[in-house]
């Protein structure tokens, strides 16, 4: 009898709570047991399998956001960098984001262990950098994307802007000056392009002013949404010399006497990322400061086109890592008893932001050897600013609806991916301009003004 009963209990692991209580009332639950305790041990069996015939068990695959296996393609060195980078972001920062998103501050005490991990300036050759591929670097702002893309702003403009600007424009003894320094992150950098009321112009229209004289260059004029600025040791500097009309690079240290940065406060998106109001009065700077090599807007181009293609990964990385959260959520939560996962509206939602997903990885992946090969130009690092930042945003919006309310939680990891996916699609060149310089190329007609 005692068999018999385990044998029943047995069976009934096959039903969940619903199907016994709509069995509860159809039929009389203690006549049925009564009879199934009659039963023989063939007859028990035989219930058995018709129960479980033709019933899978449903196994939930590993969540996997690289469907094409672009990774695949990566050395074993290259890929366990890439882990490595993977476990430092889901161990130090990822469990502290939510917090100081929320509180629009920094956490000053990752950098240190940001340093210990030695990615800053990791394209570059020499001053302590590691001398890797744009491809490499490229995988690991997506990686700092995935999980934040506020920190990996930060280290976008450090790693790439401000130290960019010193390597591709500055004289050896800046290089030698700065880079080890900023590569260890015991000085922080910060880039001032964009003005109060120039953006998209910056081209031909910056209005901060820098003027020759015995003592030095002095400057004069503001410039907005400077990421890293409120903190930075120095801040490069683009200005238009009223002598010649040119734009020229210089490298603004905090202490300058005429310097002065207030903090950027009510933002929605990128809220970690400390973006600063500065204002230049009379800014004296020693021509040692001047970026020898920066004496037109060519050369600033130079600087933004080698990040506006890490901007395409940051993107690749934010729309993973909202896709991810989404996903597992939708395995997760039961509503009528299942997954939302099993619904096909649901499942359509995943596919969509899934294809767009893998579109970017491949493009962007792409985009990284012409650059390794040297063949990248502006419009290749514009196509894919442009494609990546509009998936992002389709990507984001997807995941935040597929978890209904809970979406806007930040407890859920996606509303902070929806809100700065906004911040992404307009800084380093909006999608606008960022079309016309494909454009222009592909048709041979400048559209701009």
């Amino acid at each position: 009898m005692i068999k018999k009963i385990k044998n029943i209990l047995q069976l009934l692991k096959h039903v969940d709570l619903a199907q016994l209580d709509a069995l509860s009332k159809k039929i009389d639950i203690p006549t049925l047991m009564a009879g199934m305790s009659k039963m023989s041990e063939e007859q028990l069996k035989g219930m058995a399998k018709m129960l479980t015939d033709g019933v899978k068990r449903r196994e939930t695959p590993e969540i996997n956001a690289d469907f094409y296996a672009v990774e695949a393609k990566l050395s074993a060195d290259d890929r366990n960098l890439q882990l490595k980078v993977r476990d430092f972001l889901e161990r130090e920062i990822k469990p502290i984001v939510n917090k100081y998103w929320l509180h629009d501050e920094f956490p000053f005490e990752i950098i240190p262990k940001l340093a210990e991990l030695n990615v800053c300036g990791y394209v570059y050759e020499g001053y302590g950098c590691a001398g890797g591929t744009s491809l490499m670097d490229g995988i690991i702002a997506a990686e700092f994307g995935r999980i934040d893309p506020s920190i990996a702003t930060f280290l976008g403009v450090q790693s790439g802007l401000a130290m960019g600007s010193i390597y591709m424009c500055g004289s050896e003894e800046q290089k030698s000056e700065w880079l080890p320094k900023m590569q260890r992150l015991e000085k922080i950098g910060a880039f001032g392009l964009t003005e109060p009321e120039v953006g998209s112009g910056t081209a031909g229209g910056l209005t901060t002013t820098c003027r020759k004289t015995a003592e030095g260059w002095v400057l004069n004029g503001q410039k907005k949404w400077i990421g890293n600025s409120t903190f930075s040791d120095m801040t490069i500097i683009w200005a238009r010399d009223v002598d010649d009309n040119q734009v020229k690079g210089f490298i603004v240290r905090k202490e300058n006497p005429g310097f002065m940065v207030e903090k950027i406060k009510g933002k929605m998106a990128l809220r970690i990322v400390q973006n600063g109001l500065i204002t230049l009065t009379d800014c004296l700077v020693q021509e040692v400061d001047r970026l020898p090599l920066a004496n037109s807007f060519k050369d600033t181009a130079k600087v933004l086109q080698m990040t506006r293609a890490g901007v395409a990964w940051m993107a690749v990385g934010c729309a993973r890592g909202a896709y991810e959260n989404a996903l597992d959520y939708t395995l997760k939560r039961k509503q009528f008893g299942k997954p939302v996962a099993s619904f096909q509206l649901i499942q359509n939602h995943l596919v969509e932001m899934l294809s767009n997903l893998t579109a970017m990885q491949t493009l962007v992946f792409r985009l990284s050897e012409l650059q390794d090969e040297g063949k990248l130009k502006d419009e290749h690092a514009s196509l894919a600013k442009v494609f990546c930042t509009m998936r992002t945003r389709d990507i984001v919006s997807r995941a935040r609806e597929v978890m209904g309310g809970n979406g806007i939680l930040l407890e859920y990891n996606v509303a902070r991916f929806l809100a700065d996916a906004e911040a992404i699609y307009s800084y380093e060149g909006t999608k606008e301009i960022n079309s016309l310089i494909v454009g222009r190329s592909i048709t041979g007609i400048s559209a701009f003004v």
